[in-house]
């Protein structure tokens, strides 16, 4: 069948799926808890959910977990269809993305994208560039990492509050929609780069790695689904037109 339940701790416990036709990958990416996560993926559509999860983490620290979906490569583990990445930040001529989820009432956690850049083209580790991080919706009272440097900014056509922060060896800044979604439809992020790079934390000669997008989850989690994601990145040098 097209439905696979894939749970961590468990025999697959790096607990990647590839769907439609590897496109995308869904990760159980449970990272930080050893209590029983199941993801239920729907390997045609790539739509999943969150089947079992009752996490009881402090909000203050690391979430227990970021099961997600993505494109590209996340540590080294990279899909194989229609990826338009690594790809230089500067040389991107278009990114767009759109994703709408299933929110649960209960328990704390962001709704969040988590995109990584690396000074080279490809790392089986941690990337050494900026993550930056689309925040859809939280609850729970949990906050990005680092601290608010500004509100109310509009970029790619919504309003935002940004946070930044640096991290052992990689800067973080974090966008949260206010007011918060279920959903985002075609979200430009290359002019979210571009507000990145001008707020001092993006090198545009990095490479962008992957787009990932999924919930981080301190406490609860049962019930947070993914219904439909998209991401399509290409190339700048395509789309140059030239005039005689």
């Amino acid at each position: 069948g097209t439905t696979v339940t894939d749970c961590t701790p468990g025999p697959n416990q790096n607990g990647v799926t590839s769907v439609q036709g590897d496109e995308y990958r869904v990760q159980t990416n449970e990272w930080n808890s050893s209590a029983q996560q199941c993801l239920t993926i729907n390997t045609a559509t790539g739509a999943w959910t969150v089947s079992t999860a009752n996490f009881s983490g402090g909000t203050g620290g690391a979430p227990a977990t970021y099961p997600s979906i993505y494109k590209g490569c996340h540590w080294g583990n990279c899909t194989t269809k229609n990826v338009g990445m690594p790809i230089q930040i500067s040389q991107i001529g278009s990114a767009v993305t759109s994703w709408s989820t299933t929110q649960v009432s209960s328990g704390a956690y962001d709704v969040a994208y988590d995109i990584w850049t690396n000074s080279t083209p490809t790392t089986t580790g941690q990337p050494n560039g900026t993550e930056i991080m689309i925040w859809l919706n939280s609850r729970g009272g949990v906050q990005p990492f680092g601290s608010q440097t500004a509100t109310g900014v509009t970029v790619a056509g919504h309003t935002w509050n940004v946070w930044q922060g640096q991290q052992t060896s990689w800067k973080i800044i974090s966008y949260v929609l206010t007011p918060g979604a279920t959903s985002i439809s075609n979200l430009d992020l290359k002019a979210i780069f571009a507000d990145a790079a001008a707020r001092g934390s993006l090198n545009t000669s990095d490479y962008l790695l992957d787009v990932e997008a999924g919930f981080e989850i301190w406490q609860g989690g049962q019930g947070l689904g993914s219904n439909s994601f998209s991401v399509s990145v290409t190339s700048g040098a395509s789309h140059h037109h030239h005039h005689h």
